[in-house]
């Protein structure tokens, strides 16, 4: 064959949430038809099929959190709540034709690249053995629950779970509820466990900045006029993506633009809590968005209720019944929620992914996860990541830098398919580049004002936002630069 006469080369993809679905759909309409998706679960959906608890919704409007190239238009409501999403991404499996794509119950345990073959092995803890050109991973960053390292956990005899690993089974109803943190899924699903459980602790380690939630439910006219008028369900999200994109200004310029928001947040805070105790807790002392900024029309509500009380005291160990707090006081408890947030910094972890002369790439990150355009990593030939390091937004869809990180993926795949066997490298000196160049862009940000958040890692760096503007992100990974590859013929034909 000659070398430049098109063979695709083979696919597996790492995750079946909207990383994985979207990328497998593109490859499918870009002529990739040997793509094979492993699944950990029973059922795809990522994180939107791993948070179930009550109240579960999204905090990016509907029409911009689904593909651009799959729009919905009878959206119920502004902001899409957990089952309406996780209904969508299975309607674009069922569309798309992917289940006969997807390996259900196949955790990735780990995949290693063999120089000889220019091939990824990709071994799960079921046992079984996968074989591919190219390796793509889906696993997102909000994947692994964080559970505190708290002292006499195991020891605790009540109902105990992670928000991301709701126990439907149990009955909050009258019981004495421990909620151990206040973070995105706890603004959520405090609320609706509120009015069930007799007593409520809050036990808080650091505040949230809390904005009103302009959400409401789409009217059947509304549903209508995107159903039978296309440019307008596309003008409406493009309004959408406008609105949130302007917002980068201030998060990464002009950081006191955000001073209005924290004011909005400490008016809508004063109006709800009327315990002067509570209220001087849940104001934050930190710049306003430095860690996430969270949206709810009914936190404040459910912190001003009499049976719930905001704990900011650390937690010095759990016993069998109860909490036992920095200063001594013991509270008793039926069931302990974690709402500890996930490890976002560990990307790729727990999965041992070795690349050339057996580098891991645990090894490679050691001093923190570093990646070309947040897509390759320089002695792991033929990887690709979307929702990679430092392509998180704190303003807009990440839907948006996902489609981008498609189209870069398949113009690197339609690369290598010009050169059948070989495996693309990126350059050590393009991605050390790229990385400092990102870091001097987060330098300023409002992340960079001192608080801690999940967005840095052990070191202290910020590998996981990106420091600008969406649509620059989308210019930079408009197609591939081969220039910034290496390209190799597997060893056993040199």
């Amino acid at each position: 064959m000659n070398r430049h006469d098109q063979q695709k080369p083979s696919v597996i993809i790492i995750g079946t949430g909207f990383g994985g679905i979207g990328m497998a759909i593109q490859l499918k309409r870009a002529g990739f038809h040997e793509v094979t998706l492993l699944e950990k679960a029973d059922r795809v959906g990522g994180t939107w099929r791993d948070n179930t608890y009550p109240g579960a919704a999204c905090d990016v409007q509907s029409h911009l959190y689904s593909y651009s190239f799959e729009p919905k238009h009878d959206w119920t409501r502004k902001f899409g709540a957990q089952p309406e999403i996780q209904s969508y991404m299975e309607h674009c499996v069922e569309k798309y034709g992917l289940a006969s794509h997807i390996r259900f119950n196949q955790a990735v345990s780990d995949a290693s690249f063999d120089s000889q073959t220019n091939q990824w092995t990709v071994r799960t803890e079921a046992g079984d053995t996968y074989t591919a050109s190219v390796l793509i991973t889906a696993t997102g960053q909000l994947n692994r629950p964080a559970i505190p390292d708290i002292p006499g956990l195991e020891s605790f005899k009540g109902a105990m779970f992670h928000s991301a690993r709701w126990d439907h089974d149990y009955d909050l109803t009258g019981k004495r509820v421990a909620v151990i943190g206040t973070g995105a899924s706890a603004i959520q699903f405090v609320p609706a466990i509120v009015p069930k459980a007799a007593k409520l602790d809050l036990y808080q380690r650091s505040a949230a900045w809390v904005l009103p939630k302009p959400d409401r439910e789409f009217t059947h006219t509304e549903q209508s006029l995107f159903q039978k008028l296309p440019l307008w369900d596309r003008l409406y999200r493009s309004m959408i993506y406008m609105k949130n994109e302007t917002r980068a200004i201030a998060f990464t310029r002009f950081n006191k633009l955000l001073d209005i928001f924290a004011q909005q947040a400490i008016k809508e805070a004063r109006t709800h809590v009327t315990d002067p105790e509570k209220l001087k807790d849940i104001i934050p002392e930190y710049q306003i968005g430095c860690k996430r900024i969270l949206i709810s029309n009914d936190w404040y509500p459910a912190i001003n209720q009499p049976h719930v009380d905001l704990i900011t005291d650390s937690i010095a160990r759990v016993d069998e019944t109860g909490v036992v707090t920095a200063d001594g006081e013991r509270r008793d408890a039926d069931a302990i929620i974690f709402a500890t947030g996930f490890r976002a910094s560990e990307f790729l972890s727990p999965l041992r992914i070795t690349g050339r002369e057996g580098v891991s790439l645990n090894d490679a990150w050691a001093n923190g996860a570093k990646a070309f355009k947040g897509i390759t990593v320089s002695g792991f030939p033929n990887l690709f990541m979307v929702y990679g390091p430092n392509t998180n937004l704190a303003h807009n869809s990440i839907l948006y830098m996902l489609e981008s990180q498609f189209r870069y993926v398949i113009s690197a795949l339609n690369a290598l398919a010009k050169y059948p066997g070989a495996a693309m490298d990126v350059r050590q000196d393009r991605q050390t580049r790229y990385c400092q160049v990102v870091q001097r862009g987060l330098d300023g940000t409002v992340w960079d004002t001192g608080c801690s958040s999940w967005y840095l890692d052990a070191q202290g760096r910020n590998t996981v936002n990106w420091p600008g503007f969406t649509f620059s992100y989308r210019f930079a990974t408009r197609a591939v630069d081969t220039a910034d590859y290496t390209f190799s013929d597997p060893e056993i034909t040199r």
